[in-house]
C-alpha cells in the first residue's frame, strides 16, 4: 500500500487523511464549480462589473447588494487563478458583508497589460479600484501569492485597509525558488478537491501560462516577512493543515512576524483553504471583525 507523505518524506498520519476524506465529502459536487464559473452571469447574490484603472479593464465579482452591516471585505486571488475560486467563500460572506472578488491585472476576465506585476505594483492597482469605489478601509483577504499583495497593500496603503487575513501565505523562504514551489504545488494538487480542475484549467488558459511563470519569479523574489513586521491593523494567518506550501512552521513563523496576529489551522484543506473550507474561512473573517473593528 502506497502512504501518502508529507514536505520531508514522513509518512501522513491516518487521522489526517479521514479527516482530509471526510472534508472532501463535504466540499465536494457540482454545485461550487457552477458558481465559480458563472461570471459574468449573476449567480448567489453575486454580480460582475467593469472598472477602468490606470487605463485597465477591471472586473470586479461583488456582491449585489452593498447595504450588509459589516465592513467591505476585498479578496485578492493567487498567481495562477482568478476571482473564480474564491466565489464560493464570496457567496457565504455575502449574507453579512458586502464583498469584492476582483481579476488582477492579467487574469480572469480583466484586462491584459504587456508586463506582469508584482505584488507592490497589484497593490497599488487594488488601491486605485478601492479609491474608485469609494470605499470605507476594507478587510482584505489574500490567499497564495494574494497574501502577498494583501500585506503589501496595508503596508503601502494603510488608509484603505481595516484588518488583514492571510490565507495559505507564500512563499516559504525553505522553499523560496520556482522549481521548490512547483514541487510543492504537485504534492498539493493531489491533496485538493478534483472539482477545482476545470476552475484552474480556465484560468490558466486566461492568464497564459507564460505570465503565471513570470508571476512566479516575483512571488519567490518578493521577501514578505518586509511588510509583515509593518502591518498595523488586526490580522490573522489561515492555513489548511495539510497544506504542503505552507507548512506548519511556516504559518507560525508569519504571525509571529504580524504584530498580534492569530493562526488558525483548518483540518482537512490543503492549499486552497479560501476555495474548499469557505465556512470555516468566513467564520474566521466575521470573529477577526468582531473582535477587533466595530461596524458601525
Amino acid at each position: 500500500m502506497i502512504r501518502r507523505s508529507r514536505p520531508g518524506g514522513r509518512p501522513e498520519p491516518p487521522a489526517a487523511r479521514t479527516a482530509a476524506r471526510r472534508a472532501a465529502a463535504d466540499r465536494s459536487g457540482p454545485a461550487p464549480l457552477r458558481l465559480a464559473l458563472s461570471a459574468p452571469a449573476d449567480a448567489a447574490g453575486l454580480t460582475s462589473e467593469w472598472h477602468m484603472v490606470d487605463g485597465l479593464r477591471t472586473h470586479v465579482r461583488r456582491t449585489v447588494r452593498k447595504d450588509r452591516p459589516g465592513p467591505p471585505v476585498l479578496l485578492v486571488h493567487g498567481l495562477a487563478v482568478s476571482h473564480r475560486y474564491l466565489t464560493p467563500l464570496a457567496a457565504i460572506l455575502a449574507d453579512t458583508h458586502p464583498v469584492y472578488a476582483p481579476d488582477l491585472p492579467g487574469f480572469g476576465l480583466s484586462g491584459r497589460p504587456s508586463r506582469v506585476y508584482d505584488a507592490q505594483q497589484h497593490s497599488d492597482h487594488l488601491a486605485a479600484l478601492l479609491a474608485a469605489y469609494r470605499l470605507p478601509p476594507v478587510c482584505v483577504l489574500g490567499h497564495s501569492f494574494g497574501a502577498e499583495i494583501a500585506a503589501a497593500l496595508a503596508v503601502r496603503h494603510p488608509e484603505a485597509v481595516r484588518a488583514v487575513v492571510l490565507a495559505g501565505p507564500t512563499s516559504d523562504p525553505g522553499a523560496r525558488s520556482r522549481r521548490a514551489q512547483a514541487g510543492r504545488w504537485l504534492v498539493d494538487s493531489t491533496r485538493e478537491a478534483l472539482w477545482q480542475v476545470p476552475i484552474l484549467l480556465r484560468d490558466v488558459v486566461d492568464a497564459r501560462p507564460w505570465r503565471v511563470w513570470a508571476t512566479l519569479s516575483h512571488s519567490v523574489r518578493n521577501r514578505i516577512e518586509d511588510d509583515l513586521t509593518r502591518i498595523d491593523v488586526p490580522a490573522l494567518v489561515i492555513a489548511g493543515a495539510r497544506d504542503p506550501l505552507v507548512p506548519a512552521a511556516w504559518r507560525t513563523r508569519v504571525a509571529e512576524l504580524v504584530p498580534g496576529a492569530g493562526t488558525v489551522s483548518v483540518p482537512g484543506a490543503a492549499h486552497n483553504v479560501a476555495t474548499t473550507a469557505p465556512r470555516q474561512v468566513a467564520e474566521t473573517v466575521r470573529a477577526l471583525l468582531a473582535m477587533n473593528i466595530p461596524t458601525s
